[in-house]
C-alpha cells in the first residue's frame, strides 16, 4: 500500500444516485492516482437544505444505499475510504448493546464512517459542533440542531497509513478537539466540509494551516466546491496541508480531487526537533 492520500471535492445535489455517481467517478480517478487514503466531503450524498431523516439509515445496515456504496466502493478500489457524512437514524452502538439505540425525535446524527480495504466498517465519528448560526449569504440562518443531534465522543483510527483523527466541518473552529486527538495518536486530520462560501472564503484555509501547524499533523480536507441550489453555494478549496503548514496540494471549485504523499517519518522527526505537546502547560 502506497503512502497517497486524496480528499475529494463534489458539487452535491438533490438526486441521490446522480451524487452517488459523482462520487464514484471521483473515487476511481483518485485510486488509480494512487492514493491509499480518500475521504469525501460532507453531505457527499444529498445537499438540498432540508431534513436528511428521509435518508437516514441504521448503522451496520449491509442492504442500505449509502453504506453499501461506501463498503463497495472501498473494497472495489482496496483503499481506507473516509465516508464524508450520512445521516444515521441510530445513535453509535455502546458496550453490551446489541442493537444500536434509535433516535427518538425524528432527527438523524451526521456520521462519518471509515471503511477498510476490505470493505468492513472500522470506525464512526458523529459530528459533535453543530451549525447553529447567522451567515451573511443567501441561505442566512443554518440551524443544523433542528434536524441533527450531536455526536458527544472524538474518534482515532488506526490504518496502515497511520492514525487518522476524524472531524467535520464546524468542528475546525474548535481546536481543543484536534488537541485531544492528538493525544489519542493522530497523525493526519480528516475535516470533511461543507463549508460556506462566505465562511470558507474568511477562515478555510487559515483554520486548516493553524491545525496543521499546531497539532504537527498531516490535515486532508475534503470540501463541498460549487452551487447547490438557489440558496446554498459552497467555497471548495479542498486541500492537503503538511504538518509545517505548508499546502501541497488545492482544488479551488468544482468536482475533482486533490492528491499528495504524506512521510510519517518526517512527521516524527519534526515533532522531535520541536516537541510542542510535552510543552504545553494549560
Amino acid at each position: 500500500m502506497g503512502n497517497k492520500i486524496a480528499a475529494i471535492q463534489l458539487v452535491s445535489g438533490a438526486d441521490v444516485l446522480e451524487n452517488l455517481e459523482a462520487a464514484a467517478k471521483q473515487i476511481r480517478a483518485a485510486s488509480q492516482a494512487g492514493a491509499s487514503v480518500i475521504l469525501l466531503p460532507e453531505n457527499f450524498a444529498v445537499l438540498d437544505g432540508g431534513p436528511l431523516s428521509q435518508y437516514a439509515e441504521c448503522e451496520g445496515d449491509k442492504q442500505a444505499l449509502l453504506q453499501s456504496f461506501l463498503c463497495a466502493q472501498a473494497r472495489e478500489h482496496q483503499i481506507y475510504l473516509i465516508g464524508g457524512t450520512i445521516p444515521l437514524s441510530t445513535r453509535p452502538l455502546v458496550s453490551g448493546q446489541q442493537t444500536p439505540e434509535r433516535i427518538g425525535d425524528g432527527r438523524v446524527r451526521p456520521a462519518n464512517l471509515v471503511f477498510d480495504p476490505e470493505g468492513n466498517l472500522i470506525a464512526r465519528y458523529d459530528k459533535i459542533h453543530l451549525f447553529d448560526v447567522k451567515v451573511a449569504d443567501k441561505q442566512a440562518q443554518y440551524s443544523e440542531s433542528n434536524s441533527f443531534e450531536a455526536g458527544t465522543q472524538p474518534r482515532c483510527v488506526e490504518t496502515a497509513l497511520g492514525c487518522i483523527g476524524l472531524s467535520i466541518c464546524y468542528d475546525l473552529r474548535f481546536a481543543e478537539l484536534y488537541r485531544v486527538l492528538v493525544e489519542m495518536g493522530a497523525q493526519v486530520l480528516t475535516v470533511p466540509s461543507a463549508f460556506t462560501q462566505v465562511t470558507g472564503a474568511a477562515h478555510w484555509e487559515v483554520l486548516l494551516r493553524a491545525r496543521a501547524i499546531e497539532n504537527q499533523c498531516y490535515v486532508l480536507a475534503a470540501n463541498q466546491g460549487g452551487v447547490h441550489n438557489a440558496s446554498r453555494e459552497t467555497y471548495g478549496h479542498s486541500m492537503i496541508i503538511d504538518p509545517w503548514g505548508r499546502v501541497l496540494a488545492q482544488l479551488e471549485k468544482g468536482e475533482g480531487f486533490v492528491i499528495a504523499d504524506i512521510d510519517l517519518e518526517e512527521l516524527a522527526a519534526l515533532r522531535a526537533n520541536m516537541p510542542i505537546q510535552s510543552h504545553r502547560r494549560l
